[in-house]
């Protein structure tokens, strides 16, 4: 699974001696995948759609029952429910950390503004806030 990650220009660090670079965060999951009876399905995907609908509160949640049951039928019949039992995480991350304050402060404030990459006003939060050394 990646999160936020960006381009950044040499430009930004204010030193001649740098090249492009991408910084980003990264965790890496690896498991056991386990099928679920089908008859579990649509109790998972209404406790999926109930968590996420009410992340967009005041708007009126969406159901499953806002659906035709011929629509239902279908859908049901292509997606299959599993359980991931997470035996190791690996997470990763490059946010300049390995810079000066100076530099490295620089290069957040322009990657803000910049948009190349995802969430890239979240990666530069998450490289102001390193901490010198990590």
């Amino acid at each position: 699974m990646t999160g936020p990650d960006g381009y950044i220009s040499p430009d930004w660090y204010g030193d001649r001696a740098q090249v492009p670079t991408w910084n980003y965060v990264a965790v890496h999951l690896r498991g056991t995948l386990h099928p679920l009876p089908d008859e579990a399905l649509r109790a998972s995907l209404e406790a999926l759609t109930e968590m996420f609908e009410t992340r967009l509160l005041p708007k009126p949640p969406w159901t499953l029952d806002k659906t035709p049951e011929e629509v239902q039928a279908r859908l049901m019949r292509m997606i299959r429910p599993f359980r991931f039992d997470v035996a190791e995480v690996d997470g990763t991350w490059k946010l300049a950390q390995n810079k000066t304050t100076q530099a490295r402060l620089s290069a957040a404030s322009h990657l803000s503004g910049a948009q190349i990459g995802q969430e890239t006003a979240l990666l530069a939060a998450l490289m102001m806030g390193v901490e010198d050394g990590e």
